[in-house]
Formats: C-alpha cells, structure tokens, sequence
C-alpha cells in the first residue's frame, strides 16, 4: 500500500506563477498493509471454519500434519507438538463434537463451547480440592494455587490466541480483565445472592465469617498496580504492552512471574500464620 504526501514547493517570498505547484512524494505504508494482511488472514480462516463439517472436525482433531505460519510458509510438526498432540488428542476429540460455526449462525457452538468450558473448569477445580486435601493444604492456599491454576487455564490460552491474532494487545489484556470481572461479580455475586434468599425463605441469617483472604486480596492488589505500571512504562517507552525487543519482553515476563510468586508466598504465609500472628 502506498501513501501520497503533498508538499509546498513555491519558495519562499517567489511566485512561480498563478497555480501552486506541489511536489507529490509517495512511500510504501508497510502498517496499512500488514493490518489488511491481518485482516484478510481472519476472514479466511472464518470462511474456513465457517465451511468445515463434523467430518473435517474430526479428521483435524485426530490429525497431526504441516502447518502454515504467518509468513505462508508450510512447516512440519516438531516432535514436541507431535507429543503434545498425542497427549491432547482426547481433548481433541471431544472438542470436536462442537456443532460447526456455520449451523444455525453459531449459536449452538457458542453454547455448547460455553457449557464445555464450564464442564472442564469444574473437573480441573474439583481435582485441585482434592488433591489440596490429600497433600494438606488449607483451602485459602489450595483456593489461589491449584484451583486458581485450574480454572485460569482457558483464560490463559483464550489471551494467548487473542494476541497472536490481533494486531493490538486489547483483546489479549481485555480477556484478562473480562474473565477477573466474571470471576468476581458474577462468581461472588450470583451464590451469594441465591445463598442469602435461601436463607431468608428458611427465616436463618446468611453469614460469610472471614478467613485469610483479607490478606491474600490486599496483596493481589498491591501486585496488580505494580503489574499496569509495567504496561504504562512499556507503552511510554517501548510503544506497546506485549512484544518488542526481546530483553524488554524476557524482562517484563520474569518480573510479572515474580509478582505472581510473591502473591503466592506470602498469601500461603499469612494462611499458616507464619507472618501476621497475632501471638
């Protein structure tokens, strides 16, 4: 794609002549062109989706073969994703008895997608109390470790499609965000609200009495500011929340995993009254 920049040639204090003259410069417009290469990307593989039957979602859950990159350029499956395959290909199948996107104008993908998500974030939240129980961890620490873990996952791989897919980090962070807003008004909000009207209809006071969370929420805050500082600094003077040169995003990646693991530490202190005793 190409630009057209019209600029001024009359020299200063001269008159060429009664018409203004301009000199037309054009430079190639590499952005406009990679956002309509992004753009044609989706749509085809829309229309990909759009046409492909229960057969063809089948035949590629179960199918390990070359793929294309984003440059067009056919590569072959290296033996990591061939056994990463092999361990996700029952996953795979049964993701593929999603209705196809093209039936009944995606509707009944979307609620079936919807209900398998909830079904596999409730197994994989089940597992982790559990196995919290069996090693003996209190319920705080099992609740923001193994189930926090458990439940993010489709979170984490929903943001990492967004932002391979997307020219801009908004999706990818919006995805963060949306999820945590879900988890708390809704996830909070809905039972308890349908706790305190069963509890009203059986003439009982509802109460919620507190644990060590108090802590733990204070703490996720404080992690969370330093975590949009970081995006500020890196949108001022890198120019955007993901990517950019590697030192930056290696840096900015090891510092948000050390948040992350003093939330962890010191929520699991606080819940074994290791700090913050009042002994």
């Amino acid at each position: 794609m190409f630009k057209i920049i019209l600029e001024n040639a009359e020299p200063e204090g001269v008159k060429l002549s009664k018409k203004r003259n301009c000199v037309v410069t054009i430079i190639f417009d590499t952005e406009l062109q990679d956002e309509q290469e992004n753009a044609a990307r989706l749509v085809g593989m829309y229309f990909a989706q759009q046409e492909m039957t229960y057969g063809q979602q089948f035949l590629e859950a179960v199918t390990c073969g070359p793929s294309i990159n984003e440059d067009d350029i056919i590569e072959d499956p290296t033996l990591g994703e061939a056994l990463f395959h092999a361990c996700t290909i029952g996953w795979k199948v049964l993701f593929a008895t999603i209705p196809p996107p093209r039936w009944g104008k995606g509707w009944p993908c979307f609620m079936v997608a919807l209900a398998y998500i909830g079904l596999v974030t409730m197994v994989v939240g089940e597992v982790a109390t559990i196995l919290g129980c069996a090693i003996g961890l209190k319920a705080s620490v099992t609740a923001i470790t193994l189930v926090a873990l458990g439940t993010s996952l489709p979170d984490t791989f929903a943001s990492k499609a967004a932002a391979q897919n997307s020219a801009y980090a908004d999706s990818a962070v919006g995805n963060v965000t949306g999820s945590n807003c879900v988890n708390v008004f809704l996830g909070l909000g809905l039972p308890w609200v349908i706790s305190s009207q069963y509890q009203a209809k059986n003439n009982a006071e509802f109460e919620v009495p507190p644990g060590d969370l108090a802590f733990s929420v204070a703490l996720y805050l404080g992690t969370s500011i330093c975590c949009f500082i970081i995006f500020i600094i890196r949108r001022i003077f890198i120019g955007g929340e993901l990517g950019g040169p590697a030192f930056s995003k290696n840096l900015s990646a090891f510092i948000l995993v050390c948040l992350w693991l003093i939330y962890v530490i010191f929520s699991s202190l606080k819940a074994y009254k290791v700090i913050g005793s009042e002994e």
